[in-house]
């Protein structure tokens, strides 16, 4: 169908900035960043995020660090670099005119006679 296709285009469009955004407000765990994006009702699973935060980091916009874990095996903590605040940024004004324009595409839209 292709109304559930265009919204999986969606979410994985904005996936990527939503992670950047979880990990600008600090170093933070896998599990955490998943836990976050769950809160805001974007549901992601680990298959997923894993190989989204493997290309971030490549792309040299995160980093992480290994820390010690009082419950188990070292944990590997997420920080965002320079690059990828700057990336963050322009995500964030791309982000601001996007909402612009389908906001006004909407509210400027002619109702549907079927409504």
């Amino acid at each position: 169908m292709i109304a559930e296709n265009t919204i999986t285009q969606m979410r994985k469009g904005i996936l990527e900035y939503c992670i950047l955004s979880i990990i600008s407000k600090g170093e933070i765990y896998a599990s955490d960043i998943i836990a976050e994006l769950k809160r805001s009702q974007l549901l992601v699973v680990e298959g997923t995020l894993y190989p989204l935060l493997t290309r971030l980091k490549n792309n040299g916009l995160l980093s992480y660090s290994w820390q010690e874990s009082t419950s188990g095996p070292p944990r590997k903590y997420y920080q965002i670099t320079p690059e990828g605040v700057q990336v963050l940024h322009k995500l964030d004004i791309t982000w601001k005119e996007l909402v612009f324009a389908v906001e006004t595409a909407l509210t400027e839209r002619k109702p549907n006679i079927d409504e």
